[in-house]
């Protein structure tokens, strides 16, 4: 990770744990009366957002402004893109007017990269989203989440995920969610099992670093966490399971599938959740689901990552610092 963050797979083990690190800090402003830091004071990031969020967007954008930022929002619905301009000229239009860093979701796979490299704009990239491709800072805030209740908030200081067993649930095929986590979480030492109907398997698999399952029943009682994947009808363009009554009978996690999970698994889900088909109102109101936790958690790893990226002297993360080194100076916690 040099200067943008396209892509789950460019961290380092490192990296990753600096980040869910400097995250762990960024939460306990949001404890204070003032939920605030200068650290970005001065500085500019446009979030380019060319399909619709709710969650990422929104997260962002207070991430942002609990760091001090000056903070543009973007929409191709009603701006020039409507009218037909190219993402390069909407770079260069951004690079005039002199941003820090870009925020950006995109339909097309690669969107993100190709800003990032292209040179038309000089300001740090964050993917938030490319396509069916990646999605690192949710894979981020996935493994925050998975660290904090499965290690413990302090006790997982400086450490990763490894040895834990995690199961990702639903639409592999339509799903940056889940390429992101796959890399991500087996980076962090994680052991990681897909489990999807044939039809939602994408094509090579077998090279990812992961297991597939197609039976959730065998998966659950041996899983440290399960994370339930949204069925993607809106990038679907032909029919990949009989009927959406099948597809919960096989692959949908109700009261009775959730009894058992070990004690201390959990349930996940990056949202927005369609109820009564990958997850039932039973186990989305539960204790064990972590929806909501994972939104605020959310927040704190993209001010992690927005801090490291623009924050400090350097621009962006190293492989030099040490995983243990403060990540805030003393003076911008008073």
């Amino acid at each position: 990770m040099q200067r943008h963050l396209i892509s789950a797979a460019d961290l380092t083990r490192d990296d990753a744990v600096l980040i869910l690190d400097t995250a762990e800090e960024m939460a306990r402003v949001a404890d204070r009366p003032i939920k605030k830091l200068p650290t970005l004071r001065g500085r500019t990031v446009v979030n380019l957002f060319f399909e619709d969020s709710t969650r990422t967007r929104i997260s962002f954008e207070a991430a942002e402004k609990r760091l001090s930022a000056d903070v543009i929002n973007f929409t191709a619905k009603g701006s020039s893109v409507s009218k037909g301009e190219s993402l390069k000229d909407t770079a260069q239009t951004l690079e005039a007017m002199g941003v820090d860093a870009v925020v950006i979701r995109h339909g097309a796979s690669g969107a993100p990269y190709r800003l990032a490299t292209s040179g038309w704009i000089d300001a740090a990239v964050i993917n938030a989203g490319d396509g069916t491709h990646q999605h690192p800072t949710q894979a981020l805030l996935d493994a925050f989440t998975m660290r904090r209740r499965l290690v413990g908030r302090d006790a997982g200081l400086g450490q990763d995920l490894a040895g834990k067993r995690i199961t990702l649930v639903g639409d592999v095929l339509h799903s940056r969610v889940a390429r992101s986590n796959v890399d991500l979480l087996h980076t962090l030492g994680a052991d990681v099992t897909l489990v999807a109907p044939p039809t939602l398997v994408p094509v090579g698999i077998e090279s990812w670093p992961c297991e597939v399952a197609y039976d959730l029943d065998g998966t659950l009682p041996k899983s440290d966490a399960v994370m339930l994947l949204r069925v993607q009808r809106e990038r679907m363009n032909a029919a990949f399971f009989p009927t959406e009554r099948e597809y919960s009978r096989r692959y949908g996690l109700d009261g009775d599938r959730m009894a058992r999970m070990p004690e201390h698994a959990i349930v996940m889900h990056p949202g927005p959740m369609v109820r009564g088909m990958e997850i039932t109102a039973e186990v989305a109101d539960s204790d064990r689901c972590t929806a909501v936790e994972q939104v605020s958690n959310g927040v704190s790893i993209r001010m992690a990552v927005l801090y490291l990226l623009l924050g400090g002297n350097e621009p962006a993360i190293t492989h030099t610092r040490p995983s243990n080194e403060r990540s805030i100076p003393a003076d911008e916690e008073k």
